[in-house]
């Protein structure tokens, strides 16, 4: 084996590579490119966005359950980009029997929930956010908890986009809304 300045190398193609300058350049040039091509397509690898047509659907999540909780919430944002607006019509689950569009309001200093019959719709050009307060999904009669840290998938299907199927990441119990794709805010 080659000895470069008292290092043992284990290949001579290694060694001639050190003792050209040029060459070693040559190859950190195209070892760094390599990788900045790797971490330009990181993000999306991360992202936690899913589409249906011109729906995009924005960070699933829901949170954990403490043991013998029979229903589960369920939170993310819908984005239409197309010029014509859309419905989630039905949700469905292997986590629970069933799934429901809810809408949590407070009135008169009371808090009311209630299933959205006809679904939820999502404008032209617009959105739809489901979030802990407000619109959210209602997964009914679990058939296991959902833990911190697993996932679990659900089926979405749109009165016009047709059906799509996302993964929502369980966050904690009582756990605040994870940050948003580019949302840095503190």
């Amino acid at each position: 084996m080659p000895v470069f300045n008292g290092v043992l190398l284990p290949a001579p193609s290694l060694a001639n590579s050190l003792k050209s300058g040029a060459s070693v350049l040559g190859r950190l040039g195209l070892l760094s490119a390599t990788f900045a091509v790797l971490l330009a397509g990181a993000p999306a690898a991360f992202a936690h966005e899913f589409k249906v047509g011109s729906l995009e659907i924005d960070h699933p999540w829901s949170r954990a359950t403490p043991p013998g909780a029979k229903v589960a919430g369920g939170y993310l944002t819908i984005k239409n980009s197309g010029g014509e607006a859309d419905r989630l019509v039905s949700i469905a689950s292997d986590v629970s029997q069933k799934a429901e569009v809810h809408e949590m309001s407070v009135k008169d200093g009371v808090m009311t929930m209630r299933k959205l019959d006809t679904g939820l719709d999502i404008p032209a050009n617009g959105k739809a956010e489901l979030a802990p307060g407000g619109y959210h999904l209602m997964f009914i009669g679990l058939n296991r908890q959902p833990k911190q840290g697993e996932k679990f998938a659900a089926t979405l299907t749109f009165e016009k986009a047709g059906p799509v199927t996302v993964e929502f990441n369980v966050e904690a119990v009582g756990g605040a809304a994870p940050k948003a794709h580019g949302d840095h805010a503190n």
